[in-house]
C-alpha cells in the first residue's frame, strides 16, 4: 500500500467493504484533506456509497480501520460522532405529518442533553439552515405534501442544522431542477471556502464536479484510481479508465476548469 498524506480530521486505512457475502472494496484507504469540498466520482456500484457510509460509521468494515480526529471512529459514543461529522443519505423518509420545521429541527439532537432545554442557538442553527436551503418559506407545511425537491432541500437544511466541521452528502443534488442543483453546489462551496467546513460529497455530474471540487477522488472497481484537484488528474485517460467513455476535455468556459466533452459511440 502506498503511503497516505499526513493524516486528517477523517481518513481510512486498508479497508474491505461489503454486504452480506458481496465484496464491494478490499484494502482501500483514503484521505479526506482538511477544509477542502471533496467530491467523489466513478460509474454507478463501484462503491462511492459504500465509502461514504463506512466514513460515516452507518457501515462497519470487515477489516481496516476510519479515523476521525485521531481515534479509531469505532470508539465514539453514537452522539459525539454526529457532533463531529453529519451525513445526508440517498434517501430518508421523514415521520408521518412532521412539520418541516420540525424536521429540521432534529439536527440539533446531537448537541442536546437528556435534560437540557432548546437554545438560542438551536433556534438561530435552525432558521439559518432553512434559509440557506431555501425552505424557510416552508416551514410549517408537512414534509409529506412537498415535492421531491423541496423534501431534499429540507433534509440538506436538517443536515446543516446539526452545525458539524465535517458533512458527507451522497448524491445531494437528486431530484433538483438545474437551478436548485446549481444553487445547492454554490451552497457547498460557501459552506467550504467561508465558513471552513470540510466536505464529501458523492456526484454524478461530471462536470458539476469539476467546477465546484477542490479535490476529486476518482473510483472504479472499489478503488481509488486517482486523487487530487481536478485540473491536476482529469484527463481523456482517467475518464475511460473510470467510465469506458471517449471524450475530450476543455475548458469550463465560466470557471476554467476540466469540462469533459463525450465523443459518442
Amino acid at each position: 500500500m502506498s503511503a497516505l498524506p499526513e493524516p486528517s480530521r477523517l481518513w481510512a486505512e486498508q479497508l474491505t467493504l461489503g454486504y452480506d457475502d458481496k465484496i464491494v472494496a478490499r484494502d482501500l484507504s483514503v484521505h479526506i484533506p482538511d477544509g477542502e469540498l471533496t467530491v467523489i466520482i466513478g460509474p454507478n456500484a463501484c462503491g462511492k456509497s459504500t465509502l461514504l457510509r463506512t466514513l460515516s460509521r452507518l457501515l462497519q468494515p470487515s477489516a481496516g480501520q476510519v479515523w476521525l480526529d485521531g481515534q479509531a471512529i469505532s470508539r465514539y459514543p453514537t452522539k459525539e460522532v454526529a457532533r463531529r461529522l453529519s451525513l445526508l443519505p440517498q434517501s430518508s423518509t421523514a415521520p408521518a405529518d412532521i412539520l418541516v420545521r420540525d424536521l429540521v429541527a432534529r439536527g440539533r439532537y446531537p448537541h442536546q442533553g437528556l435534560f437540557s432545554r432548546w437554545h438560542a442557538d438551536d433556534e438561530r442553527a435552525v432558521q439559518h439552515a432553512m434559509t440557506a436551503t431555501g425552505v424557510a418559506q416552508l416551514a410549517d407545511k408537512p414534509v409529506d405534501t412537498l415535492s421531491g425537491g423541496q423534501r431534499q432541500r429540507v433534509w440538506i437544511a436538517m443536515v446543516l442544522a446539526q452545525e458539524t466541521p465535517l458533512v458527507l452528502m451522497d448524491e445531494p443534488t437528486t431530484w433538483l431542477d438545474i437551478a436548485h442543483q446549481i444553487d445547492l453546489l454554490e451552497l457547498m462551496r460557501e459552506l467550504n471556502r467561508d465558513r471552513g467546513h470540510t466536505l464529501v460529497v458523492v456526484l454524478h455530474d461530471l462536470n458539476h464536479a469539476c467546477r465546484y471540487a477542490t479535490h476529486l477522488i476518482a473510483m472504479r472497481d472499489g478503488q481509488v484510481l486517482a486523487s487530487g484537484a481536478p485540473k491536476d488528474i482529469v484527463t481523456p485517460e482517467l475518464i475511460q479508465a473510470v467510465y469506458g467513455l471517449a471524450c475530450v476535455i476543455i475548458d469550463d468556459p465560466v470557471a476554467g476548469t476540466p469540462m469533459i466533452v463525450p465523443v459518442g459511440r
